[in-house]
């Protein structure tokens, strides 16, 4: 009898233990407070896994992630990192529907399951490498630089390029020629610095600055051939601002244009693009190489005229048979009639549409505030505003997928000092969809990563060299010169 008494209290307990709930369940109308804010977003079938974590004080947290045909349940104290494995899986078995998300989580022993929200699989990958430069976010550190290349469908990384290797000389803007890993370029500047050009598998170091020039090439863009580059050459000057919203502010003393053919080692240019009455800078080519844009602003005393200073855009003909710039230049969208000033050009490989930034006035949008993307059909002039892209605090420094259905840029969105890197899908009818951030491994990388993901660009291939490939090139290689 005994013993029969304690089998039955035995079954009790564990019945019991099975039963037991950790506290109470309820149900919210909200969305959860997950960081980064990954709800209701469009991503491409090769992304890496959108892993979040709780703002709020929870214990535990759990999200299930439902497919037409599987569901993902994933567990963590205060993240959800998804097995990428899993997540491939499902990312895969769901292209053009819809993930349903919905997360729980327990705190002061109540379980709160949130409101469901979405992830659309869409079928247009993006470029699956990244290259960005980690920086600090001001002017006190400027020398402790890397050039960093992210493979975006995992969480792998390399250096291409650190400071630290190149006796501190400051790195600037690695870009691709077409969104091809085979033909890209950096500037370093110090005493064995040079333009870094990576074509056709050799890695070249070319002294950009003639006799005829005010400066070194500075902002550039890669002609579809790689044959050609177009740069402007900028005497540029960095001082501390007198708003204390606008921190620094970076202008040019004098600015010119200019076209570097990389086979023979000669400049071009034309004598209105090289005078001192105008200040030209950011030029790109157009995707099918028979034009360039660029920003132009009648020339200022500078500093004090910084506020009236606002670059249009123009754009002249290129002839690549003769590298030759044409000699008159149209105004595309005009700096007066829209009262702003417009940086960083970026024509998508489609040869549809023109990507830039307008802030109030100036070229450094990075630290004004109001900086925004703006988009323009070249096919119809008409320019989007990008409401559902932009943010309270500056959005600048883009790139194009090359299939022209993705975008990636540089917010400062979170906190309004550190840029962070963020991915926008256009459809079909040219409508930019809600961006979001680059995935990490660790969805809390960001709150203690004390770097600012600076100037982002994609890439179809992994890039051929690394940051000892370019101390090697710094420091051993003499530079080409110019004609």
């Amino acid at each position: 009898m005994r013993n029969g008494v304690i089998t039955y209290l035995f079954f009790l307990l564990v019945l019991a233990s099975c039963q037991k709930q950790p506290g109470n369940k309820i149900t919210s109308n909200e969305f959860p407070p997950i960081y980064p804010d990954y709800i209701d977003v469009i991503i491409p079938e090769n992304i890496a896994p959108l892993n979040f974590l709780m703002r709020d004080s929870c214990k535990k947290v759990v999200a299930t992630i439902k497919g037409a045909n599987q569901t993902i349940t994933v567990k963590g104290k205060t993240k959800i990192q998804i097995p990428i494995k899993k997540w491939k899986k499902l990312l895969s078995e769901n292209e053009e529907q819809n993930l349903e998300v919905t997360v729980s989580a327990l705190k002061n022993g109540t379980w709160a399951t949130y409101r469901p929200f979405s992830w659309e699989v869409n079928k247009n990958k993006i470029d699956p490498f990244l290259s960005y430069r980690l920086i600090e976010p001001g002017y006190e550190v400027w020398n402790k630089i890397q050039v960093v290349e992210r493979n975006i469908e995992t969480f792998n990384e390399r250096v291409l390029a650190d400071n630290n290797l190149n006796e501190g000389s400051c790195m600037n803007c690695h870009i691709y020629g077409s969104q091809n890993a085979n033909i890209s370029m950096m500037h370093i500047r110090g005493e064995k610095g040079g333009t870094m050009l990576n074509k056709d598998g050799k890695l070249r170091k070319i002294n950009t600055r003639n006799k005829d020039m005010i400066g070194n090439a500075t902002y550039g863009n890669i002609h579809p051939s790689g044959r050609f580059a177009v740069f402007s050459t900028n005497v540029v000057i960095p001082e501390f601002h007198a708003y204390g919203s606008e921190r620094l502010e970076v202008y040019d003393k004098a600015s010119d244009l200019i076209v570097l053919d990389f086979d023979n080692n000669e400049v071009s240019t034309q004598p209105f693009l090289s005078d001192t009455t105008t200040l030209e800078t950011f030029p790109v080519f157009s995707a099918c190489g028979k034009y360039i844009y660029y920003c132009a602003a009648p020339y200022k005393p500078l500093p004090d005229s910084i506020r009236s200073l606002k670059y249009s855009i123009h754009r002249i003909s290129f002839d690549p048979e003769n590298n030759t710039p044409g000699t008159k230049a149209d105004t595309i969208w005009d700096a007066a009639e829209h009262n702003g000033s417009v940086s960083h050009l970026k024509t998508s490989p489609d040869g549809k549409y023109l990507l830039y930034t307008v802030a109030d006035y100036g070229t450094f949008p990075i630290w004004h505030r109001e900086a925004d993307l703006q988009l323009m059909n070249l096919q119809t002039g008409g320019i989007d505003k990008l409401k559902d892209v932009n943010a309270f605090c500056s959005d600048s420094y883009h790139s194009w997928s090359s299939n022209s259905n993705w975008f990636v840029f540089a917010s400062k969105r979170d906190n309004g000092i550190y840029g962070k890197t963020y991915f926008a899908y256009i459809d079909s009818e040219g409508k930019a969809h809600k961006p979001f951030v680059l995935p990490q491994r660790d969805p809390a990388m960001y709150d203690y990563t004390l770097k600012s993901f600076n100037i982002p660009e994609l890439s179809k291939g992994q890039t051929p060299f690394d940051a000892m490939d370019i101390e090697k090139l710094y420091s051993e290689m003499e530079s080409e010169n110019v004609k």
